[in-house]
């Protein structure tokens, strides 16, 4: 029989498709022994590409917006607004289309309202939070409940499956990032001077107002893009846990940011091959990587002081 007929599966660790598969006339060489081999084996599988691809756009946007949320003591808003993405995941899978913009969609509006509702004064952050994040996961069990239940493909989007994102997906998260990373890039003085002081921001002729409510629309875009890799129950974890790792050992706003990268993409991509070798659920296995991180942080700069 010729290897590329050889078919070798096996499930992502909760009832998703195939992690590891060969598919019929799927141009794959032999596998060879040893760990080089092993490695390159990860290339072999277009799912695995894209993965790893959204992995790292997801690993350097999600820190970014995070250190902004953190520093405004906000970061519960990322939970919130993916409950609410899975109320729009619901939504798309119920009407037939892309689940993931439909997503997008859903969470951007419950942001504006978010934030909407926050500015006015009347009603604390935390409470606008605490109101919608049963709201929307209660949303979200109705229209489960709708459309007869869960199946795989909303398991997918709750606890995140790496062979599952398609080229779709891919395209729509690479576009979507740029995006959100090109808004941070020209606004990052504003969106600095808000987030620590926004009574001076505004003395000093800031939109506050408008960069806020930008900064929540680019999180409700981070968290709809980053449930795809990491899923709806752990996609918080990823856009906090890097940023605390990095302002243990960051000495400016700036370095945090970049160190908060890295450790993101390192979890990433160890959570990746981890999840592929291991059989696990490549969120479980990227945010214990992150806190696997944040522990062995912690404890050094604990040593060294």
């Amino acid at each position: 029989m010729h290897p590329s007929t050889l078919i070798d599966i096996r499930c992502d660790g909760h009832g998703g498709p195939p992690l590891r598969k060969r598919l019929i006339d799927d141009p794959i060489r032999p596998s060879r022994c040893g760990k080089r081999s092993q490695m390159i084996e990860l290339f072999q599988y277009g799912f695995m590409i894209r993965a790893f691809i959204a992995g790292i756009a997801i690993g350097v946007i999600a820190p970014i917006i995070g250190h902004f949320l953190v520093v405004r003591r906000y970061s519960l808003i990322a939970d919130t607004l993916a409950h609410i993405a899975l109320a729009g995941v619901a939504i798309g899978l119920i009407a037939g289309t892309q689940p993931l913009f439909s997503a997008v969609v859903v969470t951007v509006l419950a942001a504006m309202v978010i934030e909407r509702l926050r500015s006015n004064g009347r009603i604390s952050g935390e409470t606008v939070l605490a109101m919608f994040l049963p709201a929307g996961l209660s949303l979200a069990l109705v229209l489960i409940s709708l459309s007869n239940g869960f199946n795989v493909n909303l398991f997918n989007y709750l606890f995140g499956s790496i062979s599952t994102v398609t080229e779709t997906d891919l395209w729509l998260i690479l576009g979507l990032g740029v995006i959100t990373l090109t808004s941070i890039s020209v606004l990052y003085k504003q969106l600095f001077y808000t987030s620590f002081d926004d009574e001076s921001a505004r003395v000093s002729g800031i939109a506050v107002g408008r960069i806020n409510t930008i900064l929540i629309v680019l999180t409700a875009i981070t968290v709809s893009l980053s449930i795809r890799v990491v899923g709806v129950l752990l996609v918080g974890a990823l856009m906090v846990i890097p940023v605390v790792t990095a302002m243990q050992v960051g000495s400016s706003f700036a370095q945090s940011i970049v160190l908060s990268v890295g450790f993101a993409l390192l979890s990433v991509l160890v959570g990746l091959v981890l999840g592929f070798y291991l059989n696990l659920p490549a969120g479980a296995a990227i945010v214990l990587c992150s806190l696997a991180l944040f522990g062995l942080v912690a404890f050094l700069t604990r040593a060294r002081n």
